[in-house]
């Protein structure tokens, strides 16, 4: 799965790397949150976790704007899907994530999947690797964050998918309360190497590949299906970081630093399968 992320670039910036024809993430949006967003929505995020608003790179027409030629767009939704049929918005909690090997046939992605799809922008991300040989104090595997990203340096654009809930409550269609977008990240089998951290990993697409995925007119599932297949190994890096980033209450850029190796205690390096640091 992947739970955590870090979104670190400015609006501005993803405007120009993701060629983004309207930057709408300055509008008012509908958020789950009770307390306001730390940090606020739209600036960089080092520790990007499910229910915030976070930005996203989508296009379609602009509402009301059917026949109009989409548009590329990015806007800040909600990470957590909730399809348009959820009587509660809450059940967003669960659905941070969706498995490229069946998000064509599950009735709470396959519509979002054929018509919907977005791309994440992000730094890398993070995720927890269960210790073959340390134990914490109740005598469970002791768990090691890892952040990962582009070897080259580039921004990993995760493959994702939006939905749009309408709150029956709220009479108004005008008014941005009436509205929740959420998303969800797909996710596929973690590449050798990466698989010794956790099974799973998030779908990132190559540059070639974003415009087709998302083309709403792209419908063609088998076409879909294409751009869901796991890519070649060997385009991301790895390394243990503090298990401060286990918190939602930390941040910042410290959090992507390499924790240094006198740290560790029975963690399995990615690329070598060698354990490094003590067991006890």
């Amino acid at each position: 799965m992947c739970g955590r992320y870090a979104a670190t670039a400015h609006p501005d910036e993803l405007t120009l790397e993701f060629e983004v024809d309207d930057d709408r993430s300055a509008e008012p949006v509908r958020s789950v949150l009770v307390n306001p967003q730390s940090p606020p929505p739209g600036t960089p995020d080092h520790n990007m976790a499910p229910t915030k608003l976070a930005p996203v790179v989508l296009t379609r027409a602009a509402r009301g704007e059917d026949s109009a030629q989409p548009r590329r767009q990015l806007r800040l939704l909600t990470w957590g899907l909730v399809p348009s049929w959820s009587k509660d918005p809450r059940s967003g909690v669960r659905m941070i994530n969706a498995r490229a090997e069946s998000v064509l046939e599950k009735p709470a992605y396959a519509k979002a999947a054929a018509r919907r799809r977005c791309l994440v922008p992000a730094r890398g991300w993070y995720e927890w690797q269960a210790s073959p040989t340390a134990t914490d104090a109740k005598g469970k595997p002791l768990k090691q964050p890892f952040f990962t990203s582009r070897a080259d340096g580039g921004t990993c654009a995760f493959a994702g998918l939006y939905e749009f809930w309408r709150d029956p409550a709220v009479v108004d269609a005008g008014d941005p309360a009436a509205w929740l977008t959420t998303f969800t990240i797909i996710t596929t089998e973690a590449e050798p190497g990466l698989d010794r951290i956790h099974d799973r990993q998030p779908l990132v697409l190559d540059r070639d590949d974003w415009s087709d995925w998302l083309d709403p007119s792209l419908t063609d599932t088998a076409e879909v299906a294409a751009l869901l297949e796991p890519r070649p190994p060997g385009r991301f890096t790895a390394h243990p970081v503090s298990r401060a980033v286990s918190s939602n209450r930390s941040n910042g850029p410290q959090l992507l630093e390499p924790l240094p190796e006198s740290e560790l205690r029975g963690v399995l390096d990615p690329m070598t399968g060698e354990i490094i640091g003590a067991s006890a």
